[in-house]
């Protein structure tokens, strides 16, 4: 059961006033493009434009700066501050708002690795150009998310090296000179990064604050950010799973951060589908109901492209409103890994017969990024179970649009004694779930196979279906077409209707 505020309530609200509370991401979850794109795919230049948006229009006080898989314009603060020089006047990066990269992990991304050396090398040269603008030091970058974090050493790696053999070559002096490096090339600042581990499998999200305690031996930190993934952990386990990872997770943290009297600031990632993390501009009375601890929650592109700008924005504006809390407590409850466990042995099992469906609906899902080839997390669990899937956001799309949301895969491991119990623990999954099954199509039951149809059924069971009548012939036209040239549209059309692509 979700706790009330706890006694050190008035602290922890002291400790997150200038923590960010709604980061703008880049993920390619819209169907609607912005208004300020050249084209589709939204271009580097574009997402430049997009920072500025988010930050002076939308409310968000943070844009993560994501080097993982994607394109990047590695010339963002000055362009920034050279084209929309009043605002951030006003609104200084690295003070009002924030700017914070999402490197590529090295050890699992090896063609990528490098990328990390050029983003750590690059901060003295924002900070200069913002020297300049500012007239005073502020740099403008001062954490990194890491991807994929299942270590404090990784973390402690990168931020080392930024340490000694960038920051440290202000004092640096060549054989044979007199002068250090900073009277050639002057400061080089800031003189250390904060490092934000991005935890996205299911091992190190149920010890996530064992990865925590390990980072902050030793250290002296005003705080230290956490982000929990939402939209991997789906996609690798299913739905009910994800949620159950993450609820875990935050109640670890939050008993660790009671512990140690350092100020732990969870981000979680959450896109518009149910599958994802649920946050769309109507939800967040819903999200938040089911992570109070987070402090900074992910805008996602169809959140921020799909509704009408001031729907956004007064939804970013109540997200900002609103307390963190204390989070569900659900770690030491019995019930909670016993169906974890059988729920991802459930979802393993059906998205193996789901896999040929998903690959060819997959391929006419439009590109709304100019992303580059990436392996995830889950590439490495399929290449053993001989399965490949698309990214999370395909993989959504293709199933709600042939009628068959992805939040049902898996529900045949949940028994009534289980529902009850999720019901009670965290009320907001039966809402969420008959949000996702209004769009599902009854007629698609005898076209699945055995294992997922059982998983159809028990979802209708435990949340029904009202089913949108208009997605619903849409999701039809797309079984009858397969893979033909009309596909593509259709998904689009489908897409709009729910108001995300996946």
């Amino acid at each position: 059961m979700r706790e009330s505020i706890s006694p050190a309530a008035t602290e922890r609200k002291a400790n997150t006033l200038r923590a960010p509370r709604a980061m703008s991401t880049q993920h390619p979850d819209n169907v609607a493009l912005p208004f300020f794109a050249t084209g589709s795919p939204i271009s580097a230049e574009d997402e430049v434009r997009e920072a500025y948006y988010a930050f002076s229009h939308l409310g968000c006080d943070e844009q993560m700066w994501d080097f993982e898989g994607k394109e990047v314009d590695e010339h963002v603060v000055e362009k920034l501050l050279t084209q929309y020089e009043g605002f951030f006047a006003e609104h200084p990066i690295g003070e009002r708002v924030f700017l914070t990269p999402r490197i590529p992990n090295p050890a699992l991304e090896q063609t990528q690795a490098k990328l990390v050396l050029e983003v750590l090398h690059s901060l003295p040269r924002h900070a200069d150009i913002a020297r300049a603008f500012y007239e005073r030091e502020r740099p403008p970058i001062l954490e990194l998310i890491y991807p994929m974090a299942t270590s404090a050493r990784d973390l402690d790696r990168v931020r080392e090296y930024y340490e000694r053999f960038v920051a440290g070559m202000e004092d640096a002096v060549l054989p044979g000179d007199d002068r250090p490096m900073r009277a050639w090339f002057g400061r080089f600042s800031p003189p250390t990064v904060s490092m934000i581990p991005l935890i996205e499998d299911r091992e190190h999200l149920l010890a996530a604050d064992a990865l925590v305690r390990e980072y902050v031996q030793g250290k002296t930190l005003d705080a230290m950010r956490v982000f929990i993934a939402r939209s991997d952990p789906a996609l690798n386990y299913g739905y009910l799973a994800a949620v159950l990872l993450a609820l875990v997770s935050l109640d670890r943290l939050d008993a660790l951060e009671r512990e140690l009297g350092v100020p732990i600031l969870p981000i979680i990632g959450v896109g518009s589908v149910p599958f994802r993390g649920g946050l769309a501009p109507r939800t967040i009375d819903r999200v938040l109901a089911t992570y109070p601890s987070v402090q900074t929650f992910t805008i996602q592109s169809a959140f921020k492209y799909d509704h009408a700008a001031e729907e956004v924005r007064a939804a970013i504006m109540e997200l900002h409103a609103r307390e963190r809390g204390g989070p569900i407590r659900i770690a030491a409850d019995p019930m909670t890994i016993p169906l974890l466990d059988r729920l991802v042995a459930r979802y393993e099992a059906e998205v193996r017969e789901l896999a040929p469906i998903v690959n060819s609906v997959a391929r006419s899902v439009p590109r709304r990024r100019l992303r580059k080839q990436h392996i995830g997390l889950f590439g490495y669990s399929r290449a053993t179970a001989g399965v490949a899937l698309p990214r999370a956001i395909p993989f959504c799309a293709s199933l709600y649009s042939v009628g068959v949301p992805p939040e049902l895969i898996g529900l045949a491991a949940v028994s009534d004694a289980d529902w009850a119990w999720l019901r009670a623990t965290v009320p907001t999954v039966e809402e969420e779930l008959r949000d996702a099954m209004r769009f599902f199509d009854p007629a698609a039951l005898p076209w699945l196979p055995p294992l997922v149809r059982e998983s159809a059924e028990r979802a209708l069971s435990l949340a029904g279906t009202a089913p949108d009548d208009e997605h619903r012939e849409i999701a039809r036209e797309v079984r009858r077409y397969s893979d033909g040239a009309q596909v593509g549209e259709l998904i689009v059309r489908a897409a709009a209707v729910r108001r995300f692509l996946g």
